[in-house]
């Protein structure tokens, strides 16, 4: 199986619990389906780099998550449209990565190394 990696911006305004269901509900589609979620990282609420509309509304805000999974691609199509129906989710982007096993580092150079 793949390994994907989902950044996803939804409302700010929604609460604690319902950010949780929009995890929980994103990760068993997932699971349900025989892939596995290997991590879910939420980076709070920023400011967006410019307006979204989205389900006849403004947004200004939102909440990114990242999410790190393994699956198929007819999951990954079901994922697609579960979120564009989401009217808690902004936008989202999926990313296919090199493989599971690999560690991804970023290293920060300094500005004396740089040409």
């Amino acid at each position: 199986m793949p390994f994907y990696e989902l950044l996803c911006i939804s409302r700010s305004q929604i609460g604690a619990a319902n950010i949780r269901d929009l995890f929980k509900n994103s990760a068993l589609s997932i699971i349900d389906r025989g892939g596995v979620v290997r991590g879910i990282s939420h980076f709070g609420i920023s400011v967006l780099p410019h307006r979204i509309k989205r389900h006849q509304e403004y947004h200004e805000r939102g909440r990114y998550w990242l999410m790190h999974f393994d699956c198929n691609p007819v999951v990954l199509n079901d994922l697609t449209k579960s979120l564009n129906l989401d009217p808690r989710v902004l936008r989202h982007n999926i990313v296919k990565m090199d493989s599971s096993l690999k560690t991804y580092q970023y290293t920060h150079r300094s500005s004396a190394a740089i040409d």
